[in-house]
């Protein structure tokens, strides 16, 4: 076990712009775009597309993206709903008759309407202020001309190499050339989808004006023929995690049913800071309910030279257990109580559960909480220890955690705060006119009939899509979030303790140790959890990841610089300094700005 010394770093600083993603491509596009006179919406839609491109196993062309953003004029924060919805022929009915009480996580039957090209263009419609083919070029060029490999997605090929082979040929195609993974360092090229996106962009172009121009782009996904290819593929039969063979539920109806809209954000007062998330629909809010809980122990949360004690990591634990219990029986795409579980009148109540030593207890709170029958079943699997929100997949191609994100503040004060992902390429058949593949979003409803999750027609499922703002004396001043599924709102725990407890500044905060629990039930196919498991990076220290053993922990060391993926960018909105951070885990995440 290393026990590593913490190091001061410097966060990036500067006065004009700010851009802090996953990849450096992505980074350094979003740049490129504020250089050339556009706004933080400009250079997140840029990201995000190079993003689908250079980052194909975490996120893809029909994927979702929640994001939230402020503008300079208004600084009151706003939701971005780029999640789809199930297919109208979806219910628990038609998965009952084929013999299923979970839906597959690979495959066409877990398909939601594709969010992420319709959200994007509907944010720089109204936001932005460059073209379609301003922000779509670069994401055109590195498809056409290649992106370099990086391991991770050589790995996540070579793992359901078996699967592209003997069931989705077309994947095999686009994947495998010459029957291996590309390997580390190539160019991969999807010309395929370049094309798609040079077609979209003809269609948009055939009209005058720029807001025409997108507006014509999203019918000709939602209407067009990128919709005609989904309904037909999807009435194929291909091999999903079940074993078996099953077509989709998707059609073109569904996606011209759909558009992407603007909520309002939940947003939870504590102290001088407030944070900013998506409402219950993700389970956003579930880290507002870990730092109300939290609020009772402010005086016993110590950071240490950079990292935190074991009394620290346990009380966050045990909370986070508390909140995701009340995710489990509340969270969904329907009329949830917020007020009450944001409250503090309920979290002194939920408080007094905390102990001294690890719970293995599944404990919601509330009137009237249910929980799924099949968890009883699911409790004890391998729940898959989420290192760095990269794919943990196996030869069927089930995964978790398979995500991305943005990162932007510009000058004027304009700031958004995006999670991008689904539609990776190991998460079903590749589309061969398209050159991309479905979502499995679906995966994350609940069979089971009469909960807030449950599987309905035309319904979002509840996704663990987490993007955050936080207010600072109610001004916008920090963006971030972070890859890795179930685990994005403990992660960002871990960010958030170490910048208001611990006094770390943006990169220090992300660099810090970073710990999570898989004791409630994982949002991915097949729902394993473990009830007392807590994965925790080995720089805490021996004689801290000692003690939450011998408070009854199952600590598993997940290694030195293992957890999250975490960016992050802010402003001072007295000095106008703008400041951004990015994740050293893995190697490729990136901060740039000047």
């Amino acid at each position: 076990m290393v026990d590593t010394v913490f190091t001061s770093r410097p966060e990036l600083a500067g006065t004009h712009g700010m851009v802090a993603t996953t990849h450096w491509l992505a980074s350094s596009t979003g740049m490129a775009v504020l250089e050339d006179g556009g706004n933080a919406f400009d250079a997140a839609v840029a990201a995000g597309f190079v993003l689908q491109v250079a980052e194909p196993h975490l996120n893809g062309p029909a994927g979702q993206v929640p994001a939230i953003f402020v503008k300079a004029g208004d600084r009151t924060p706003k939701v971005l709903c780029g999640q789809g919805t199930s297919p109208a022929a979806a219910t628990p009915a038609h998965f009952r008759d084929l013999g299923l009480d979970l839906i597959p996580g690979t495959g066409l039957l877990s398909a939601t309407v594709p969010g992420a090209w319709d959200a994007w263009l509907l944010l720089l419609r109204d936001h932005g202020t460059k073209s379609l083919r301003d922000v779509l070029k670069y994401a055109i060029s590195y498809a056409w001309k290649g992106v370099p490999v990086i391991g991770r997605i050589t790995d996540t090929i070579d793992a359901v190499s078996g699967l592209f082979v003997h069931h989705w040929p077309t994947s095999a195609q686009l994947w495998l050339p010459d029957g291996e993974p590309p390997t580390p360092g190539s160019l991969h090229r999807n010309r395929t989808l370049a094309r798609t996106w040079q077609r979209l962009l003809g269609q948009a172009e055939i009209h005058a004006g720029r807001e025409a121009q997108l507006d014509a782009a999203r019918r000709a996904w939602s209407q067009g023929f990128v919709a005609e290819a989904i309904d037909e593929f999807s009435r194929r039969a291909f091999r999903d995690d079940s074993g078996r063979d099953h077509a989709g539920l998707l059609t073109g109806d569904d996606l011209a049913s759909w558009e992407a809209t603007y909520e309002d954000a939940v947003i939870t007062d504590f102290g001088e800071w407030s944070l900013v998330k998506c409402g219950a629909w993700t389970q956003g809010p579930v880290l507002a309910q870990q730092l109300r809980l939290l609020e009772g122990f402010r005086d016993r949360l110590r950071y240490v030279d950079g990292r935190p004690d074991a009394e620290t990591v346990h009380l966050a634990t045990e909370c986070a257990k508390l909140a995701f219990a009340d995710r489990e029986a509340y969270y969904g795409d329907t009329d949830v109580d917020l007020g009450t579980l944001l409250s503090w009148e309920y979290a002194e109540r939920r408080r007094s559960l905390v102990g001294e030593e690890a719970s293995a207890e599944l404990r919601p709170g509330g009137p009237d909480p249910r929980l799924p029958a099949v968890l009883e079943r699911t409790r004890g699997g391998q729940s898959g220890t989420g290192a760095l929100g990269e794919p943990t997949v196996d030869p069927v191609g089930r995964t978790r955690g398979d995500t991305v994100h943005i990162d932007v503040v510009d000058a004027e004060g304009n700031m958004i705060s995006a999670t991008p992902s689904g539609g990776w390429l190991q998460s079903s058949p590749t589309i061969p006119e398209l050159g991309f593949c479905l979502d499995s979003r679906a995966q994350m409803f609940w069979l089971e009939e009469g909960l807030p999750n449950s599987l309905a027609p035309r319904k979002r499922p509840r996704i663990t899509l987490s993007p955050s703002m936080a207010l600072r004396h109610g001004e916008p001043t920090i963006a971030f979030g972070t890859p890795g599924g179930d685990q994005q709102d403990q992660w960002q725990l871990c960010f958030w303790l170490a910048h208001t407890v611990g006094g770390l500044n943006l990169q220090e905060s992300i660099d810090a140790p970073a710990w999570h629990t898989t004791a409630f039930p994982s949002s991915f196919y097949p729902r394993a959890w473990r009830p007392k498991e807590l994965v925790v990076e080995s720089r805490m220290g021996e004689e801290t990841i000692r003690e939450l053993a011998e408070r009854g922990h199952d600590v598993v060391d997940a290694g030195s610089w293992a957890l999250g993926r975490l960016s992050a960018v802010s402003r001072d909105a007295v000095t106008g300094i703008l400041r951004a951070a990015a994740n050293p885990r893995g190697m490729q995440g990136y901060a740039v700005g000047r």
